[in-house]
């Protein structure tokens, strides 16, 4: 049909059992035979089949089974072989197995309205001087303000800058300031911040409101690509924070940047790691989600950090060096 978008392969059962982890573990054995299956921590199961996934997770009274795949037949496959399995277990009850209508990841609701608004009500206020420069930046960018970062955001930004007594930071996409002025102020009035970007015009903006708020002389913007301003920066670690909100197929190398240059206990804060849901769906291909979902990989396993992926707006991650 004309305009129906195929991509559709999202789609969960929750199953109440008595025995969730029994099962995850001998669905994951069962087809580690046919398929590449792994039993994780906490109760969770990932079997990789050659057309899609299923991840499984024990929960309470229930087992939560999630399937994705890049079209919608593929996600079918997934699900008939998962139900066939998991009934042939239960041998000592009867399971109902009801999957949900597949969805596409960028239909995933990331912040429901109502939560939004009562965690909007629950955070610290910004102040005049950044609601100013919100309402700033939706007059002289029009869509494009979508980029910058939401007040609760912000307000988490000066509480990580302040919790971890940052000096030296590094900011990789300024936009026009919004973020850049939460990490500024919150650093000692002798901090530095080297913030990256690309563009004159936004930035300007970003250089009015710095000198209102009277950070500026911490601010040191670069214009430039920032892969050329990290790899002009000495490779030993000097730096105890950095952000990343910019261009997303360039994030794993950012990090690869970012990372050697943190110093023992430095902060590594990466935002839009969940690109509004696209990273969770395998239909989506284009370089940024590739990008995205190789970087979100690598930090989880990288010996080098500490981290946490955290469900803050388009999605969070923190990472601290060791």
């Amino acid at each position: 049909m004309v305009g129906k978008d195929p991509r559709m392969p999202l789609s969960t059962a929750h199953v109440a059992t008595s025995r969730p982890e029994r099962y995850v573990k001998q669905l994951i054995s069962h087809m580690s035979h046919k398929a590449a299956a792994e039993l994780t921590d906490h109760g969770r199961g990932t079997i990789a089949f050659r057309h899609g996934t299923c991840t499984l997770v024990s929960a309470g009274d229930e087992l939560i089974l999630i399937a994705a795949a890049a079209d919608n037949d593929a996600v079918a496959g997934v699900q008939d072989v998962i139900t066939r399995h998991l009934l042939r277990f239960a041998t000592q009850e009867e399971l109902r197995i009801d999957w949900t209508e597949p969805v596409a990841g960028d239909a995933l609701r990331i912040v429901d309205p109502s939560i939004d608004d009562y965690l909007r009500a629950h955070c610290t206020p910004a102040d005049e001087l950044l609601r100013e420069l919100a309402a700033t930046t939706r007059e002289a960018t029009g869509h494009a303000a979508g980029m910058q970062i939401s007040a609760d955001e912000g307000a988490l930004l000066s509480m990580l800058v302040r919790l971890s007594g940052a000096r030296r930071a590094i900011e990789i996409g300024v936009f026009t300031g919004y973020s850049s002025l939460c990490i500024a102020r919150a650093l000692p009035a002798d901090g530095q911040l080297i913030a990256c970007d690309v563009s004159r015009e936004w930035t300007a903006i970003a250089r009015t409101f710095w000198e209102r708020a009277g950070v500026a002389d911490r601010i040191d913007l670069r214009i430039g690509p920032a892969l050329e301003t990290l790899r002009a920066l000495p490779a030993e670690p000097a730096y105890d924070f950095a952000f990343i909100d910019a261009d997303k197929a360039n994030y794993p190398a950012y990090y690869e940047e970012v990372v050697p240059r943190l110093n023992s206990g430095g902060l590594l804060v990466l935002d839009n790691v969940f690109l509004g849901g696209r990273v969770l769906d395998p239909a989506f291909q284009e370089e940024s989600h590739l990008a995205m979902r190789r970087v979100n990989e690598a930090i989880a396993g990288d010996d080098r950090l500490d981290c946490v992926m955290l469900p803050v707006r388009d999605g969070v991650t923190l990472a601290r060096k060791r």
